[in-house]
């Protein structure tokens, strides 16, 4: 049974609809890795499931369910006693995730205290614990040393301990690396990957790095314009995409012997202008006239679905750039 079900969600800011039919679901100790370019609504479909949309954005239908639980409709406090606890989130930027004024310890221990009851010095105790567990140097001194004392990579490791404090059901993971050196990414997410196995945690990876995605997600999402255009194994869909938006997205990660990076032409849709049919196609150099109607994620083969009137073609392209072999399958 599915730990984190979505089905049809739609998120809009007044007229405009930002998510539009957006369906997954989140199996328990599993990654789901989460790609598209900046603006296409990975990281508005964390916000949704987290309960913080600010206005005038709101959640317009669909629902959003937490083992038996429906999240949509909770009032605010109610999301309050599930974030932190049941479902966590880990951003992009650790300094601006964390208070500045306050030690890393009693941040740490707000998540002990707000859901496990506990006092205080307990409560310290327990974030010492959870410091060496993401193998931030000499625990008991960093649990008394604020945000700015630290580096980058270690803010982001008391981040995911604030996140797995409480061993919560599903973590989203909002571009963890993205601040972060080659070096320390790969830290933080074989960091995330670790933490995950211990606990059991489900893990939706909402990144624009392919490559990242890659490495450790099971299967894979990728969204173009408010809407996932692919979905299915992250093996499949890495190496035999079926959407020339996720064939593209592969074709455009840099590798050796490489002169000028294969961009992708035009540009991602503006959502209170959206194109006729698929979104994709004034970009698409395999577009034809049916693209003029919008294509549902259907299926290529089984479990591997996408958003495409030429999906089986171009799933059976064997010519271009594609990640490796053991890039997709490790």
């Amino acid at each position: 049974m599915a730990i984190l079900e979505v089905r049809d969600l739609e998120v809009s800011f007044g007229a405009i609809k930002i998510l539009n039919g957006v369906s997954f679901d989140l199996e328990q100790g599993e990654t789901l890795g989460v790609v598209g370019e900046s603006g296409c609504g990975k990281s508005m479909t964390g916000f949704a499931i987290m309960g913080m949309l600010q206005p005038p954005g709101r959640i317009s239908k669909g629902s959003i369910k937490l083992g038996d639980r429906e999240l949509v409709g909770l009032k605010e406090k109610e999301l309050r006693n599930i974030r932190g606890d049941k479902i966590a989130l880990v951003m992009q930027d650790p300094f601006t995730s964390l208070n500045p004024m306050m030690r890393i310890g009693d941040q740490i221990g707000e998540a002990f205290l707000l859901h496990q009851g506990m006092r205080r010095r307990e409560a310290f105790d327990k974030a010492i614990e959870m410091l060496e567990k993401v193998g931030v140097p000499d625990p008991k001194g960093a649990a008394h040393k604020y945000p700015h004392q630290m580096s980058g990579g270690q803010r982001q490791r008391v981040v995911i301990a604030i996140a797995f404090a409480c061993k919560p059901d599903v973590l989203i993971a909002d571009e963890p690396t993205t601040a972060l050196d080659v070096t320390t990414q790969a830290q933080i997410l074989r960091l995330i990957r670790d933490m995950q196995e211990t606990n059991g945690t489900a893990v939706m990876l909402i990144s624009h790095d392919v490559g990242a995605i890659a490495s450790i997600s099971e299967r894979i999402a990728v969204f173009y314009g408010g809407q996932i255009v692919e979905y299915g194994p992250a093996e499949k869909v890495l190496r035999h995409p079926a959407m020339p938006y996720t064939r593209a997205l592969l074709n455009a990660l840099p590798h050796a012997g490489m002169t000028r990076l294969e961009a992708i032409g035009g540009y991602p849709p503006d959502f209170s202008n959206m194109p006729q049919g698929c979104a994709f196609s004034p970009r698409c150099p395999l577009k034809i006239d049916k693209c003029l109607q919008a294509p549902r994620l259907s299926p290529v083969e089984t479990g591997h679905d996408a958003a495409c009137w030429r999906s089986a073609e171009v799933a059976a392209m064997r010519e271009g750039r594609l990640l490796s072999e053991e890039q997709a399958s490790s």
